[in-house]
């Protein structure tokens, strides 16, 4: 393994110097071509006063420019701190703050946000727009400032290499402090298990700033040599029609983009014809959806858990051998995990309990926050607040969120349980459920359904549900909606959901 990530990039140019890199519309660039213009960026950082131990926030979508910025960052022994560009300005004020991000590298959108950022901001030095012409400072300009001071910092795998904000439930977002070795160690994993080379082409239509497509799809094809498909954003029809155009072999999403490509009347399998695998992550995927769309289109679907605190990938099904529908598979290499008790005790197989890890993908710790951090680490272990059961063959399962468990009338209850029947229903295109309060049973189910066909009423979903499942699961409640909310990477987010029913 590298001592750090950028160091894949150049081993790349190296070993595969023609090979294409990434592809994006009608723009492409090879290995030693991309290597040139990271080296470029990381000497317009330098030339600016950034160097080993600053961070600098990428506001970017998903084009080439991240890509650069995100190496060239790393080159210098800085370290990123990805944004996603539509956060409100406050949100965005927040985490530059905390960061203490002396640079960003911003999409010309963000400008208005940014510019009022600025001023409230003694720490941010240098900022950057990849789309702009009247500024004090461009991407073209950046590219182009050369130094004479050689580039070479010393950076080992214990660096700090990205600050990844996580969506708390409560409270101020939390910086998980990834090191080179964390997001190293996850990429070389996934490489192998996948059994990636420079062959291969990754889709990459996940949010480059989130964790799944950075590991997955960005650092894990870089130290391959396999070839980027960069897609701008996700659309049910451009994703399949890039994958037919481009001879696509890997693809990642999360479970609302393959529900999103099953629905479309016209895909069939002979546009995924050149894929090899498919990830799912990000949120469980119904067993159903996934029997449906491997059905449809022919391709396996290997199902994965990971967190922004475990850079992210924790465990997946193999890509030879068993897999198990409904299951996030086994660990991967060098990775441990157990379920345990209240008390930290491990429990017998098939029990549901917390799920905890340890490995070298897992983060140092939380930006500024020790008490956040003493709470999620006890005896070397990563406590990941997720329910999880693991059978007799080390294949975990998921049960649910601990914090979205519903419990009436004493039972327990796991949203997932309820919408995996709801997903069964012929009509119904998306489902989640969660708890509202109830004075009787403590609290009550309440569903929140998609469907195709209006003509079902709240009536038909429930009768549905009754003859499968025990009294006490059974949604009291039926709510249909148009779309469902989601976050950046299409979770849906169970937790707007609870909070329209408590304004209500």
């Amino acid at each position: 393994m590298p001592n750090n990530l950028y160091e894949n990039l150049e081993g790349s140019a190296i070993n595969f110097p023609e090979r294409i890199a990434y592809l994006y519309g009608d723009q492409y660039a090879t290995y030693k071509e991309l290597n040139e213009m990271v080296n470029k960026l990381a000497e317009g950082l330098t030339a600016q006063g950034i160097s080993k131990g600053d961070g600098v926030a990428l506001l970017l979508g998903n084009t080439p420019e991240f890509l650069i910025a995100y190496y060239g960052i790393l080159r210098i022994g800085a370290f990123v701190v990805p944004i996603n560009p539509l956060f409100t300005q406050d949100e965005i004020s927040y985490i530059l703050e905390n960061s203490q991000a002396k640079a960003v590298i911003a999409h010309g959108s963000v400008e208005e946000k940014l510019s009022k950022v600025k001023k409230q901001l003694n720490n941010l030095k240098l900022v950057v727009y990849t789309e702009a012409e009247k500024q004090d400072w461009t991407w073209k300009q950046l590219m182009e400032t050369s130094t004479n001071e050689s580039v070479s910092p010393s950076v080992d795998q214990e660096d700090l290499a990205v600050i990844l904000y996580t969506s708390g439930t409560t409270g101020k977002p939390k910086g998980a402090m990834l090191t080179h070795r964390n997001l190293a160690s996850n990429a070389d994993s996934i490489s192998k298990l996948l059994e990636l080379d420079h062959s291969d082409r990754v889709v990459a239509v996940l949010p480059m700033f989130h964790v799944f497509c950075m590991t997955v799809c960005l650092n894990a094809p870089i130290a391959c040599g396999a070839a980027i498909v960069i897609q701008p954003k996700f659309s049910p029809g451009d994703v399949v029609n890039t994958i037919r155009e481009r001879k696509a072999t890997v693809f990642a999403g999360v479970p609302t983009m393959y529900n999103f490509m099953n629905q479309l009347p016209n895909a069939t399998s002979e546009d995924f014809i050149s894929i090899r695998v498919c990830i799912s992550g990000g949120a469980s995927i119904p067993i159903e959806l996934l029997h449906n769309f491997e059905n449809k289109f022919k391709v396996s679907i290997l199902e994965g858990y990971g967190l922004s605190e475990t850079a992210p990938l924790v465990s997946i099904n193999p890509l030879k051998g068993t897999r198990k529908p409904g299951s996030i598979g086994l660990n991967i290499p060098a990775v441990t995990s157990k379920v345990v008790d209240q008390f930290g005790e491990e429990l017998p197989r098939g029990e549901v309990g917390e799920l905890i890890v340890q490995g070298p993908n897992v983060m140092k710790g939380y930006l500024g926050m020790p008490e956040a951090t003493s709470l999620a680490f006890k005896d070397g272990w990563f406590y990941t607040g997720d329910l999880a059961t693991m059978d007799e063959e080390g294949y975990i399962y998921i049960v649910d969120r601990k914090k979205d468990m519903i419990i009436v009338g004493g039972y327990n209850i796991y949203p997932r349980e309820v919408e995996e029947v709801l997903y069964q229903h012929p009509a119904v295109v998306e489902a989640a459920v969660v708890g509202i309060p109830n004075e009787e049973y403590g609290e009550s189910v309440k569903a929140f359904v998609v469907i195709k066909d209006e003509q079902y009423t709240e009536a038909d979903i429930i009768q549905f549900c009754k003859v499968r499942l025990v009294k006490y699961k059974i949604p009291s409640y039926v709510e249909f909606f148009k779309e469902l909310p989601k976050n950046s990477t299409g979770k849906i987010l169970r937790r707007e959901l609870r909070e329209l029913t408590e304004v209500k």
